[in-house]
């Protein structure tokens, strides 16, 4: 069984209380927990509709925000917005990780922590909230409990361009050509791989980690870009 103090609790955290408390269960649900206590279900299709809901919502926040940013511009800031750092750390600000039911290796590896699996969850949780209340009553808890600290990481955010695109730009313009990416190792099981590439530009190589290729060659291209100097705290957004 599933407790009900964590399902009051993360309630009282979000400030709405669900008419199915069934469906912030199961956006609490990982398949690793799922599979442990043959459940058959996880928040594997809420993540999916609450993607969706979050990127509508943050649109609609950002149009508002800025009137006269291009559609390119507006397109960009989303995507850094609704990405997994992002909403991971959307997700720490009521401990959501806390409330997670994993299974028992994924307890051990720390999955509460994980980055990805904190953004998936976030997700569900809007998938079921849209669900049991539908597409305002989730902007409005959104709004309340989550887009002052959205504006932060924002204001806070060396570029809000994903780091392959500002590291293209930049040895574009530094050094005339183009990073280059090579995948060095994949491990793990199929549903729970880690993947490493490895960044060169020139005579500069960086190394970066990641749960799929594409977020690997991405922490390689910030790794990159910090030893070319060009992140720092200080940088501007571009």
């Amino acid at each position: 069984m599933i407790g009900s103090e964590k399902i009051v609790e993360l309630e009282r955290r979000l400030g709405y209380s669900f008419k199915d408390k069934g469906l912030l269960k199961r956006a609490l649900i990982h398949r690793s927990f799922a599979f442990e206590k043959e459940t058959g279900e996880n928040y594997e299709v809420l993540e999916f509709l609450g993607d969706a809901v979050i990127g509508l919502i943050v649109s609609e926040e950002l149009v508002k925000r800025f009137p006269d940013k291009t559609e390119g511009e507006l397109s960009q800031i989303r995507a850094f917005l609704v990405s997994e750092p992002s909403l991971s750390e959307l997700a720490k600000t009521v401990d959501l990780g806390k409330f997670i039911y994993l299974g028992r290796g994924e307890k051990r590896s720390g999955g509460s922590r994980k980055s990805s699996l904190l953004c998936d969850v976030f997700e569900a949780v809007f998938g079921a909230l849209y669900l049991d209340a539908g597409f305002e009553k989730a902007k409005e808890v959104f709004k309340r409990k989550f887009l002052d600290k959205l504006w932060e990481i924002l204001e806070n955010a060396i570029t809000y361009k994903d780091f392959k695109s500002y590291l293209q730009e930049v040895t574009q313009r530094e050094f005339r050509e183009l990073p280059t990416y090579t995948l060095i190792s994949s491990e793990g099981p199929e549903h729970e791989k880690t993947f490493t590439v490895e960044c060169r530009v020139k005579d500069l190589r960086t190394v970066g980690t990641g749960r799929s290729k594409k977020a690997a060659e991405q922490e390689a291209a910030k790794e990159m870009l910090k030893a070319l100097g060009v992140i720092d705290g200080k940088a501007r957004k571009s």
